[in-house]
């Protein structure tokens, strides 16, 4: 499904929460802005109250061990930022300023579907200009071992195609296929949690990390037990939310996609590689825009409406 215009938020919306590494408290706020500003984080809380602006682009990213990280830890940076960008994605949002005061975004409940009833909330706007996309000319793929992640030509829209395959009997071999919509994102995808195995995480404990991991956030597996005592809210809620964070770490092309994705065993790192490989080779891909600005005007005057150009469109 292709976008025709540009879209922001109507008005701004604040969260707040702990960071599921971090553990620290975390206030953002979501702004509006202005056509072709793209998607940018403004980190404040810095020493000597400085501000750092970083956009959210393959190009800013700094680490992709633990989750996805923009700018760097002297300067300023924000991690943890793939379920925000999922939700900016997958309700087709183009134009926001992040404010945030920490150094991790709130994890929430784990998923993306606080984002996405934030963004509900104060509903969304058209904008004038003409949305631009990056279109997959030829096909990418980069590979760790039995690991791939690629991207291939597809003129009609965005298509993920994600398959895990774990030991673990409780997750074993998932896959799942969508063509990315408003609607299919908020039903099938939004609400995925993030996971982690018990063993894993007490590792993580002793080095400084995961301080804010707990069942309220997070799918803990056990040997092959799930602890969380409500269960799953998928069968498949694991590549659920994979696909969940290659929407995510993909966003960071800068713009929407017209391309397939297919991963197999991929994570954040392949996520960025894949975009790496992407824009390494400029006849790997173009961009293309669809209408022009001036054509809304023209269409509005010919139809002569009442309602305002700019009137608000709720997803």
């Amino acid at each position: 499904m292709k976008q025709t215009y540009q879209t922001t938020l109507q008005s701004p919306v604040a969260l707040s929460g702990i960071g599921v590494h971090s553990g620290q408290e975390v206030r953002i706020v979501l702004h509006p802005a202005d056509a072709n500003h793209g998607i940018k984080f403004l980190r404040t809380g810095l020493s000597n109250n400085r501000e750092r602006l970083i956009e959210a682009r393959h190009v800013t990213v700094s680490a992709t061990a633990l989750c996805t990280v923009v700018g760097d830890e002297e300067a300023g940076s924000v991690s943890t930022i793939e379920h925000l960008m999922a939700a900016f994605t997958g309700l087709g949002v183009d134009n926001v300023l992040v404010e945030i005061d920490g150094p991790e975004m709130p994890i929430l409940d784990g998923s993306s579907a606080p984002f996405v009833e934030a963004i509900d909330q104060v509903g969304l706007v058209e904008q004038s200009a003409g949305r631009r996309y990056v279109k997959v000319l030829r096909p990418v793929r980069v590979e760790n071992g039995k690991a791939f992640s690629e991207l291939l030509p597809n003129d009609r829209g965005f298509r993920l195609d994600v398959d895990i395959d774990f030991e673990t009997s409780v997750i074993g071999r998932q896959r799942m296929v969508v063509d990315l919509s408003p609607s299919v994102f908020r039903k099938e995808i939004s609400k995925a949690r993030t996971f982690g195995f018990m063993s894993d995480v007490e590792k993580l404990w002793k080095i400084g990390f995961a301080k804010g991991s707990s069942l309220e956030n997070s799918i803990a597996i056990d040997g092959d037990k799930i602890l969380n005592p409500e269960g799953l809210r998928y069968a498949d809620e694991f590549v659920r939310h994979k696909l969940l964070d290659a929407v995510g770490d993909l966003s960071l092309a800068g713009l929407p996609l017209l391309g397939t994705y297919r991963s197999y065993c991929g994570g954040h790192k392949m996520n960025f590689l894949v975009l790496e490989a992407l824009f390494a080779d400029r006849s790997n891909y173009t961009i293309v825009e669809v209408p022009a600005a001036r054509e809304k005007v023209m269409l509005e005057a010919r139809s002569a409406r009442v309602a305002p150009a700019y009137a608000p469109e709720m997803r």
